[in-house]
């Protein structure tokens, strides 16, 4: 059971995660990572696209920030718990409430004008056109 400066010092590092992940910047010590969940993510390909897929179920829309940085992509958010819950009254916790994040490094470059992101009954999919698409060299023989 937390006492009431423990669930003050809670409420007010949530409140920090929260505006730091909503934000578009990394801190300076580039500590984002502490005290944060890291979400799950399937990334495949197909022809024309890299596609990242994750589930977000009780994620908002405004409680995401997607960014691309060279070749890394970075997703953060925050999911809201509804109500609090005594700590006792639990059988089990296993999904994560409050900031997460996750960073994918690409496998190649992308057209980032065309990048696309939706949220659909909760899963999130982003779809990356490839900027160069792989294509198969034909060698010639050039014997006399």
């Amino acid at each position: 059971m937390l006492d009431k400066n423990q669930k003050n010092a809670l409420s007010q590092n949530e409140e920090k995660a929260r505006d730091f992940f909503l934000s578009s910047s990394l801190p300076e010590n580039d500590n984002f990572a502490a005290g944060e969940g890291q979400l799950a993510c399937d990334v495949y390909q197909d022809e024309n696209n890299i596609i990242v897929k994750s589930a977000m179920a009780g994620v908002d829309p405004k409680d995401l920030s997607i960014s691309i940085s060279n070749d890394l992509l970075t997703i953060r958010g925050y999911r809201e718990e509804d109500k609090e819950v005594k700590e006792s009254n639990y059988f089990a916790r296993e999904v994560y409430w409050g900031a997460f994040s996750r960073s994918i490094v690409l496998p190649q470059e992308i057209d980032q004008n065309r990048v696309k992101a939706t949220l659909k009954k909760g899963l999130l999919t982003i779809i990356l056109p490839k900027k160069y698409k792989n294509t198969s060299i034909v060698v010639e023989s050039l014997e006399d």
